[in-house]
């Protein structure tokens, strides 16, 4: 049993979004090149995770994603589910097939490992992992500054001021 990448990345990528998104809008591309996934698998795991109901979109400059439901509210299995990825340690895919269309000897076994591995995951939180992250790294994210939103900034600023 193992989860594949798509699950793990999807995961990262959240714990990611979560951490830099009270700036407003976090780029895909702010967050491949800090995580290393490359853009376009980015673009597929964010697509389902929006399906899902996990981010919410923002079109145009300065545009990116940012969280639909605070932290406290979205697990690691609502992360993996959205992203099609089973949570399955039996051959059979629960199915009882395991051997020449029967239940293998093991198949109450990894059966059980799924409930356990669903539970534990059910119970942690996104906004767990970020508090990990955050203890981690002394409170601290270093936050990528993207160029187009200072500038879009400072000209919000000076248009309020009157300049």
């Amino acid at each position: 049993m193992r989860l594949t990448t798509k699950g793990r990345f999807a995961v990262t990528a959240m714990i990611d979004l979560a951490l830099r998104c009270a700036d407003g809008p976090v780029s895909l591309a702010g967050i491949s090149e800090r995580q290393k996934i490359s853009l376009s698998y980015l673009e597929q795991l964010f697509g389902k995770l929006r399906r899902y109901g996990l981010v919410d979109s923002v079109r145009g400059p300065g545009g990116g994603y940012c969280l639909a439901r605070q932290t406290s509210e979205m697990t690691v299995t609502d992360i993996i589910r959205a992203v099609d990825e089973p949570l399955d340690a039996t051959q059979c895919g629960g199915r009882e097939n395991c051997r020449d269309d029967e239940r293998c000897m093991t198949h109450e076994l990894w059966s059980t490992l799924n409930d356990k591995m669903y539970d534990f995951l059910s119970s942690v939180t996104l906004a767990e992992l970020v508090d990990q992250q955050l203890q981690k790294r002394g409170g601290h994210v270093a936050v990528m500054q993207d160029a187009r939103r200072t500038r879009q900034r400072t000209r919000a600023k000076t248009v309020a001021v009157g300049g």
